[in-house]
């Protein structure tokens, strides 16, 4: 079955883009180039012909003297015929050596300009290959991941089941039975939260990031995070707080990816700050949208990192082993598929904060949620009300649920 074309992503565009500049900026620099040396050519030879006509003067009236001392002033009528008559004659030759000078010009322009064309066609013919063959590639790793991590789930799923079986029939398990459950769950949720990320990062390449916005309460949205994640701060010895106004917030969101955009800003907050620290979370509206923080009091970036952080597979440092550097690219991505932002505020020793918006209803037309990146990762939205059931689809429950 044939695979369906891959439509052009942002990083494709961006590259035809900067082509498309560069060849400008090399064909401006040609034609600049070759009129600097066509007008020092034309400037050489008009000098040339100057010092000739100078020359020729001044050997004009030097003859004239002598003919004139001569006393040949009868043979000054037929000198000027003569004289008018070279001149002439000078003139057509410099017309005609003018006109063979721009029409080498011309040949030479029109043999680079089809020489540019036919290596540019050679250059687009191997870049449209090169582009097949990793669409094919892509295409296939896609597909294989999905299949893996739909049989991965399964086995996971088979393991957490399992789980519940080793619970003895009456009474409470062993404290160490116990913690080794808790701890197996532990790495579950974990493998899951992966192989989620993973699953929709390949989702987000091939334009097809799900997000389904309907309506709903941003307020009821932060204190279930915050309450999501209490416990794995409180393990932690941190401190955790919501700053909440007081009365519903509404708005347009995917739950589930919102949850997800939360999990990953907390957990964020909590990697980098030390035991006794603070992670807070607020909420507020201003300017016709909701402004959504996670502020923590950890250690903090320096102001080249602030964007740098929401690139694909960032790390802090080349040893840093602390997560796979997908959250908050991921984050960026539900955000901006919601026609929000996303921005990292920090100082070093003086902890971070990371912003991200939601338009509030009314500052748009309605249907254009996601509009923003429509342009970069064309989706296709599952229904409304209804699971993504789709093989290798993310489980978005609260990773404490799952």
């Amino acid at each position: 079955m044939a695979r369906k074309p891959r439509g052009r992503s942002a990083g494709r565009a961006k590259t035809d883009d900067s082509l498309r500049t560069e060849r400008n900026k090399f064909d401006d620099a040609v034609k600049g180039g070759r009129a600097a040396a066509e007008r020092h050519a034309d400037g050489l030879v008009d000098h040339a012909r100057s010092v000739a006509d100078a020359v020729l003067s001044v050997a004009r009236a030097k003859a004239d003297h002598v003919s004139r001392l001569r006393g040949g002033a009868t043979e000054e009528g037929a000198v000027v015929g003569e004289r008018a008559s070279a001149d002439l004659a000078v003139q057509g030759e410099r017309a005609t050596a003018d006109g063979v000078l721009r029409s080498d010009r011309k040949d030479q322009a029109d043999a680079l300009a089809a020489l540019l064309v036919h290596e540019r066609a050679v250059t687009d013919a191997y870049l449209l290959t090169e582009r097949a063959r990793s669409d094919d590639a892509v295409a296939n790793r896609d597909d294989f991941l999905g299949m893996v991590a739909h049989d991965v789930r399964n086995l996971l799923n088979g393991i957490v089941l399992s789980l519940e079986l080793l619970r003895p029939g009456e009474g409470e398990p062993e404290p160490h039975v116990s913690a080794a459950v808790d701890r197996i769950r532990r790495y579950v949720a974990r493998m899951n939260r992966l192989i989620g990320d993973l699953v929709d990062v390949t989702s987000i390449e091939a334009g097809k990031l799900a997000v389904s916005p309907i309506a709903g309460d941003a307020a009821a949205l932060v204190a279930e995070a915050t309450e999501t994640f209490r416990p794995a701060v409180l393990e932690k010895g941190l401190s955790l707080s919501a700053e909440i106004p007081p009365g519903p917030l509404l708005a347009e969101f995917d739950h589930d990816r919102m949850l997800q955009v939360f999990a990953n800003l907390i957990a964020n907050s909590i990697k980098f700050t030390p035991p006794g620290g603070k992670v807070t979370v607020r909420v507020e509206a201003a300017r016709g949208m909701l402004r959504f923080c996670v502020g923590d009091t950890g250690m903090g970036m320096p102001t080249p990192m602030l964007e740098a952080i929401f690139e694909r597979f960032w790390q802090v440092g080349d040893g840093d082993r602390r997560g796979q550097g997908l959250g908050l690219y991921i984050s960026r991505c539900i955000v901006e598929a919601h026609r929000g932002r996303i921005w990292a505020e920090s100082e070093l020793g003086k902890g971070s904060r990371l912003y991200f918006t939601l338009p509030l209803p009314g500052s748009r037309r309605r249907g254009s949620v996601g509009a923003g990146v429509a342009r970069d990762k064309a989706r296709a939205p599952r229904r409304r009300g209804k699971p993504d059931r789709r093989p290798g689809a993310r489980d978005t429950r609260p990773w404490r649920a799952r």
